[in-house]
């Protein structure tokens, strides 16, 4: 018997509802504005009172309004035909919409259910299986996709029969499992999961041991990121967040990528759209769209969808992960994430915390970061879901709540600067601010030793301090002039700019530069500071500013030059080293 209620408040998409049997906390509910049906969530219940804040617009809605609970929490379609798709929040599939704008109301489904796979069995008659385990495998865009258990199945279950190798729908019936109780269970390709839950149908959980890739020097090289690991790019609006976001989801070492647009504008999301089906995937040679899928939510929907895009595209990549699969998670903005859970908070007249943020933030952030990670499944092979989420601290504040919660919980940081933005020195990342927190951990270190070089971790910190050293000589030198500092101090700062030019700053939009693997990224860092160990000696910092800049004009066409290819050999004769 569901639980029904009477509409008996209403401020924006908050709606105050009298019920007359249980609620749960984030159960689902349907409220009736004519003949629209508007799906909510619970967010709050004191006695037979119940707060639920509405997906979409709730103008129109009326006191007394009908309100039927359905008796389970958010939940997202899992099964083939995820990759390649569109979907809001929701889950509502927008290539399959009509018209520009899903009408109020109007839900669609996640998948087609029309679309025959082509199974194949993975496990017989008789094997026990539990939660996750593989049933069988269909082919999704030249990717694996294992049909599992369903996560919901608690403890073992037998194979009582299971389908042979042919053509199916997602609705069809492939397994029939049996508990220990004797009861039958009906398997299809098809589950549902709430998106609030994380899945935990693995074995084991481990520390990173190993970098993710992304062909971006300044993350390789400088901050890598681990593979399963953390990360967010604060900066000011205009500094490049969205095509950092779209270079590491072209060029990294991912099976699977998750763009979350959560509350973006809308001309950023319709050039995701524009983009993202015509750029070619380096890693396979087809459609980067192929392995791609979008949750899209842009800043003009109702908060509560925006909150629920975060979730969604987290689940979605927790799935991909117990197929033994290499997720991507991009997020972009968990800014605007949190400022929905800020407008609602203050409309349910919560105890605010700083800047009015909900007081509790900094958990829910890092609830959410937590569910990243690299996995070990039952059957022995491994997952990893890769979560990089952006910041937009108003007025590129990086002290705001938002970016200090977020700071506490992600491993990797990467501050971009308004000023390296304003000079055209992109990716405009800090190379002084930012940090990896996975350098320091021993599987790392171990990790890049082994893959990239002996103490590998030294010739960054040591590139580092090259850096520093030259920002303190570049201060010192504007404010004492040229010819008021030590010829050192020129020397310092040139070395710097030697390190910045050639490793930090990347041309994505150049054929050769836009991706570099780590072999010509050691192999760049070591000729630079071969070059920065040299102590030339110099007349005056004319001579010095000379000397540098043919260095640096010289090195970055190595850059453009495909590596120790025969122009890449003529540019390096002539630096003369």
């Amino acid at each position: 018997m569901k639980t029904k209620g009477k509409v008996s408040g209403i401020i924006s998409n908050l709606v105050t509802v009298e019920v007359d049997g249980p609620v749960a906390q984030n159960e689902i509910c349907f409220v009736s504005s004519g003949e629209v049906r508007m799906m909510a969530e619970v967010i709050k219940v004191i006695g037979n009172k119940v707060f639920v804040q509405v997906f979409e617009s709730t103008r129109g809605l009326k006191t007394g309004s009908d309100v039927e609970f359905m008796g389970h929490l958010l939940e997202v379609s899992l099964g083939p035909g995820i990759l390649s798709s569109i979907y809001d929040g929701l889950q509502n599939n927008l290539k399959t919409m009509e018209g520009v704008f899903l009408k109020r109301g109007e839900y669609t489904e996640a998948l087609d259910n029309t679309v025959e796979w082509h199974f194949t069995p993975l496990v017989r008659e008789g094997e026990t299986v539990r939660a996750g385990s593989w049933l069988g495998e269909v082919v999704e865009n030249s990717l694996p996709h294992k049909i599992m258990t369903p996560f919901k199945f608690k403890g073992e279950y037998t194979v009582k029969s299971i389908v042979g190798e042919g053509n199916y729908t997602i609705n069809q019936v492939i397994a029939m499992l049996t508990d220990r109780e004797g009861n039958d269970r009906e398997v299809t390709m098809v589950q549902k999961w709430p998106v609030k839950v994380p899945i935990t149908c693995y074995k084991d959980k481990p520390r990173p041991f190993k970098i993710m890739e992304t062909g971006v020097r300044i993350f390789d090289t400088f901050n890598p990121i681990a593979e399963g690991g953390t990360g967010f790019i604060p900066g000011p609006f205009g500094s490049g967040k969205t095509v950092l976001q779209h270079a590491l989801a072209k060029q990294a070492e991912a099976d699977i990528i998750i763009m979350a647009a959560c509350g973006e504008r809308a001309n950023e999301v319709v050039e995701i759209f524009m983009e993202f089906p015509k750029l070619d995937d380096p890693r396979t040679g087809r459609r980067l769209m192929e392995r791609t899928i979008i949750i899209c939510n842009t800043s003009n929907m109702p908060v509560a969808a925006r909150e629920a895009s975060v979730y969604t595209a987290m689940t979605l990549g927790e799935y991909y992960r117990l197929m033994g699969l290499k997720v991507l998670l991009l997020a972009d903005s968990t800014s605007r994430w949190a400022q929905a859970l800020r407008e609602m908070s203050n409309r349910l007249e919560e105890l605010p915390g700083a800047d009015a943020f909900p007081m509790d933030l900094s958990a829910i952030i890092s609830n959410f970061y937590s569910r990243a990670g690299y996995v070990v499944l039952d059957n022995g092979k491994s997952g990893s879901v890769t979560f990089i989420g952006t910041v937009s601290p108003a007025g590129g504040n990086l002290k705001e709540p938002v970016t200090e919660s977020t700071k506490k919980v992600a491993r990797c940081f990467y501050a971009l600067a308004q000023s390296r933005a304003d000079s055209k020195r992109y990716p405009a990342v800090d190379p002084i601010d930012s940090y990896s927190k996975y350098l320091e951990y021993p599987e790392i270190q171990e990790y890049l030793n082994t893959t990239v070089e002996e103490n590998w971790h030294d010739r960054i910190s040591e590139s580092k301090n090259i850096i520093l050293k030259g920002k303190e000589a570049a201060e010192q030198i504007n404010i004492l002039g040229d010819d008021g500092v030590p010829l050192e101090y020129h020397d310092r700062f040139w070395k710097s700019e030697l390190i910045d030019f050639v490793i930090l700053q990347q041309d994505a939009f150049d054929k050769i530069d836009a991706s570099t693997p780590m072999e010509r990224q050691k192999y760049m860092l070591d000729l630079v500071l071969k070059i920065c160990r040299t102590h030339p000696s110099f007349e005056n910092f004319e001579e010095c500013a000379a000397y540098y800049k043919n260095l640096i004009n010289i090195l970055r066409q190595l850059n453009y030059s495909e590596f120790k290819s025969e122009k890449f050999y003529e540019y390096l004769d002539e630096l003369k080293i």
